[in-house]
């Protein structure tokens, strides 16, 4: 079984290798090719070419690169094509990975499932329609997303979502960082756009928030890709911070021993919720990203716990809302009244498949169950 498989950014590549790793526990004879990061690569892809090409959020930010992005959605659907594999898997990225299924599917008749529903829920809910005259399966996150996709014509399956499997710190990893008082963890995006918007923002509201909790201790996980410009951004905050590394192996222990997070909006919601720590969500974007996407958006929350748990109870803050002194103070708030959260959190991780079948092999068994169910073309002689 030959599987052509192209993920665009770094949550991209986990939920592909897990989705590999899956294939390949169920199909021995599975072979991959098509655009990885490192995970994906671990388990056996030779990439194409740098999978952080294609790490590019938000309107304003993909117009500088578009011709480039243009160029390599061409020279993918031409090496999907004359390969043949028996299934195209696109994972995320759809401003990319949905243009490459499309040229695939105008040249060809090859399988196609894209990993990760587009958030029609959201906002621009006429993308599942486009998106069915091109792939023929999707693979879900959420538990409430397969109607939106069914009822454009897409098979869709809920396979889980990646946050369940993750490992979780222990209160004695916790407590072994030897954090005395109030910590709070900051975390201002894992892409260099969202930090360099919202790291003078989050600083304020650090200053205000350190004005009335003296002992609070602060500190920043990070990614790679944004470890410098972090710490460069938190040199001019007044209140010292801790800055980690990528990879450290006290991540986890961190992120269980906060007693509440400041974060950007994003998956990093549900990693929160996994250990059970309070937070509060604040975010901004480009001005003409924010312009469009605000005049588009058709739910009130944009927080995954809240919209997940079906609740309110997450305090967020997007766009224009998205200012220090507010934030500061529903900061404050949740550290006075931090279990309003802890039942939404645990539901939260209940609906995503927590205790169940690991998302990336439940992914690989959507994937075979739907693809042995593929009817034969019709226009195929009979007895062959």
């Amino acid at each position: 079984m030959r599987v052509f498989v192209i993920a665009g950014e770094a949550s991209g590549d986990k939920l592909g290798a897990a989705l590999m790793a899956g294939l390949k526990a169920l199909r021995p004879d599975v072979t991959f090719d098509g655009v990885g990061g490192p995970l994906m690569q671990a388990e056996g892809l030779v990439s194409r070419f740098p999978m952080d090409e294609l790490s590019v959020m938000g309107l304003a930010e993909i117009l500088p690169k578009y011709r480039a992005l243009k160029a390599r959605i061409r020279q993918m659907a031409n090496a999907v094509v004359e390969t043949q594999p028996d299934i195209l898997i696109t994972i995320d990225s759809p401003d990319f990975c949905l243009r490459v299924a499309r040229l695939v599917k105008t040249a060809s008749d090859i399988r196609t499932v894209h990993y990760v529903a587009p958030t029609v829920w959201a906002w621009r809910p006429g993308r599942a329609a486009k998106m069915a005259r091109h792939i023929d399966h999707v693979l879900a996150l959420f538990p409430f997303e397969p109607p939106y996709m069914q009822a454009a014509g897409m098979d869709c399956d809920f396979v889980g979502h990646p946050v369940v499997a993750e490992p979780v710190a222990t209160d004695a990893d916790a407590a072994a960082l030897g954090i005395a008082g109030t910590m709070i963890m900051v975390l201002p995006g894992s892409r260099k756009g969202e930090v360099s918007r919202l790291a003078a923002c989050f600083g304020q509201a650090v200053e205000q928030i350190a004005a009335s909790v003296p002992d609070a201790q602060f500190v920043i996980p990070t990614t790679a890709g944004v470890y410098d410009l972090v710490r460069e951004q938190v040199a001019g905050w007044s209140v010292p911070v801790t800055v980690l590394e990528p990879g450290a192996q006290t991540r986890p222990a961190y992120f269980k021993r906060a007693d509440v997070a400041l974060a950007a909006s994003g998956t990093v919601s549900l990693e929160l919720a996994a250990n059970g720590t309070p937070m509060v969500i604040a975010y901004d974007m480009a001005w003409l990203s924010r312009i469009i996407i605000g005049r588009m958006l058709r739910v009130d929350t944009v927080t995954l716990v809240n919209l997940v748990s079906e609740t309110r109870v997450v305090p967020e803050f997007i766009g224009k809302d998205c200012q220090p002194g507010p934030i500061a103070d529903a900061v404050l708030k949740v550290l006075q009244n931090p279990d309003d959260q802890r039942d939404a959190m645990a539901l939260t991780m209940q609906r995503l498949g927590q205790g169940g079948e690991a998302p990336g092999l439940r992914a690989a068994h959507a994937v075979l169950d739907r693809l042995e169910q593929t009817p034969i073309n019709d226009d195929q002689p009979q007895g062959q």
